[in-house]
């Protein structure tokens, strides 16, 4: 049976992302000062404005508009008739500490709210991700890459792929559309970028075998992409949980992740389960695998855990669930230990997707 699966990726100049990073930035910054730091702080973004709002419990303190204009400078945001302009752009924030009435549960080693999270993994790609997903995420960080050392000139930050994958039966067969929509100059040739993109992009970072004659390539399908950034369109933070997390190939909770500390199980869980259901397959116990948690504030351990693996299971799903219950401590507190959460490493996981990056203390290898 022949399928199609798409799924985005998005550079770090997108004006979502830009408000990801700053605000994973903003807690890294407070983790380094303090590690016990309560952080869960928003960004948002609009022409000629960077607001952040939010609370912040910290024995650091930190200078929160020099560090903005640090990280839009670094993406390369320069010109606010196109974009946005780190040095002459307004930064309001609004920070409260965190509410006495959450800290009441989080303190006795209680999560930080209620709700559910999921963990995936699959055999599709070297690092169990789904294929689709990673493709796209492979191509928009060389997309910012060849930016960045100009190796295309005319580029600008913002920009999104999208990838389309054939599957047969259930196996990936081939790439049926690869879709690149990228923020440029405005007296940029159209048509050298596309090929430059197609050249030194595309063929650099796609296998020879997965594209044919029907592979079909759109770069940039208006003819024009100049006003882009906060300019463009507005940012927020949290906008971009799909990407973020497997581009649509396995469910999600709906929280997102970025600017929350590990005490917010909506990330640390997340963080976790990925790390068990990859280790679910890579120990071989399934070729896919999902994992979905729940968690009520105040209360230290899950009250639910299901593991589906959609019948590819070499073991009884009943025995996988008491491999996990007997091997890991889900409480807020075991996580945040055993993944390392109170480190300053969260900037590390705002582009390209939190999952999949091997330098990522969720992403290693286990026998259980």
């Amino acid at each position: 049976m022949k399928k199609f699966f798409t799924s985005e990726s998005v550079t770090e100049g997108h004006p979502d992302k830009l408000c990801d990073l700053i605000s994973d930035s903003i807690l890294d910054s407070y983790l380094e000062k303090d590690e016990d730091s309560r952080v869960a702080v928003e960004t948002f973004a609009s022409k000629d404005l960077i607001v952040i709002a939010g609370q912040i419990t910290s024995k650091g303190e930190v200078d929160i508009e020099k560090l903005v204009r640090n990280i839009l400078k670094e993406i390369g945001y320069d010109n606010s008739k196109l974009d946005i302009d780190y040095k002459t752009c307004q930064i309001i924030t609004n920070i409260t500490k965190q509410s006495l009435d959450i800290g009441m549960g989080v303190d006795i080693g209680g999560a930080g709210d209620q709700g559910i999270m999921f963990g995936y993994a699959c055999d599709e790609t070297e690092n169990y991700m789904p294929y689709a997903i990673n493709m796209a995420h492979k191509l928009s960080k060389k997309l910012t890459e060849v930016r960045k050392i100009g190796k295309i000139q005319g580029l600008r930050p913002d920009g999104k792929v999208q990838v389309t994958v054939e599957y047969e039966n259930t196996r990936v067969k081939r790439i049926d559309t690869i879709l690149i929509s990228t923020q440029h100059e405005e007296n940029v040739d159209i048509d050298k970028l596309k090929q430059e993109i197609t050249e030194k992009i595309i063929h650099k970072i796609v296998p020879e075998d997965m594209m044919d004659e029907n592979t079909k390539i759109y770069i940039n399908p208006t003819g024009r992409f100049v006003i882009g950034g906060p300019l463009g369109d507005t940012g927020l933070t949290g906008r971009k949980i799909i990407v973020d997390t497997y581009g649509g190939y396995s469910r999600h909770g709906g929280g997102a992740f970025s600017g929350k500390d590990a005490s917010k199980v909506d990330r640390s869980a997340a963080y976790m389960l990925r790390h068990i259901a990859k280790n679910i397959v890579a120990n071989g116990y399934a070729k896919k695998c999902e994992i979905q948690i729940s968690y009520a504030i105040g209360i230290e351990k899950p009250t639910s855990i299901l593991v589906e693996t959609f019948g590819t299971n070499t073991i009884p799903e009943e025995e996988i669930v008491e491999k996990i219950r007997t091997k890991f401590d889900l409480t807020p507190k075991g996580i945040i230990k055993y993944l390392q959460l109170n480190k300053p490493i969260y900037t590390k996981t705002t582009n390209y997707g939190h999952f999949g990056k091997e330098e990522l203390e969720w992403e290693k290898f286990i026998e259980f």
